[in-house]
């Protein structure tokens, strides 16, 4: 293949602004916003995970307390209406008034109790709460945290893509003057040789590989036209001369 001298070195410009977009490509998936966010996003899944069984608790405990007031509630009416029946001397019988008055008594005890038990219910419930508003709170701030650290990373985003627009529309331009057959040998040996299609010959090394050509090699290549397009023996890419290349 044939290709003039400035075309080949024009072939160098298209390579340096391929790896730039490389570059800005790989510090757009390097960002470190991007561990940043997974964490604390692992960690928001966990409290949103413990807030929901909180206030599971709560729930239950509050239903708890509600039939432990309805317990209480039950107890008291009944002992007063007991009250009444005593105060109002209708029950003559010695033997009833007894009954009567151990059974009000025995709904003193029942009540206390069950007060005891509603008490008991509402520390839990006042914990619990305290708690879900704990948790609530952590929520909210790791979330603010996600955002901040999203709305840098899109900014971020947002600067490296305008550059990566602005050296695509570079290289477009340039791509265009280089001649089709040896841009398509390029982009083809670019995608095999891990992004670098074509190398500078300097000092006999080929900046592709980083190899030193042999004697044979650099005698080739001396003997060869400016315009034949030569190619690394090592690496297999395309090797542009300049004045540079010690041949």
């Amino acid at each position: 293949m044939n290709a003039a001298p400035a075309d080949q070195i024009r072939l160098l410009d298209v390579q340096a602004l391929d790896v730039r977009l490389q570059q800005l490509a790989h510090k757009r998936r390097s960002l470190p916003e991007h561990a940043e966010i997974e964490s604390l996003t692992k960690d928001l899944t966990q409290l949103r995970d413990l807030l929901v069984a909180a206030q599971t608790q709560e729930s239950d405990t509050a239903r708890e307390q509600t039939k432990a007031e309805q317990d209480v509630d039950q107890v008291r009416q009944r002992a007063a209406r007991d009250q009444q029946r005593l105060d109002s001397g209708a029950i003559t019988s010695p033997k009833d008034l007894e009954n009567l008055q151990r059974e009000i008594a025995s709904l003193a005890k029942r009540q206390g109790d069950l007060e005891d038990i509603v008490l008991e219910v509402m520390e839990r419930r006042e914990s619990t709460q305290e708690r879900v508003a704990e948790l609530t709170d952590r929520v909210a701030s790791v979330q603010s945290k996600i955002d901040d650290t999203t709305a840098r990373r899109d900014a971020a985003f947002e600067e490296l893509d305008g550059e990566a627009a602005s050296v695509t529309k570079e290289r477009e331009v340039i791509a265009a003057s280089v001649p089709a057959d040896l841009l398509k040998l390029y982009d083809k040996l670019r995608e095999q040789q891990g992004g670098i299609g074509a190398a500078k010959l300097y000092q006999r090394t080929c900046q592709g590989c980083r190899q030193e050509l042999s004697i044979t090699d650099i005698n080739e290549i001396r003997a060869a036209a400016p315009d034949t397009v030569v190619r690394c023996e090592n690496c297999r890419r395309i090797l542009v001369r300049t004045s540079e290349s010690g041949l």
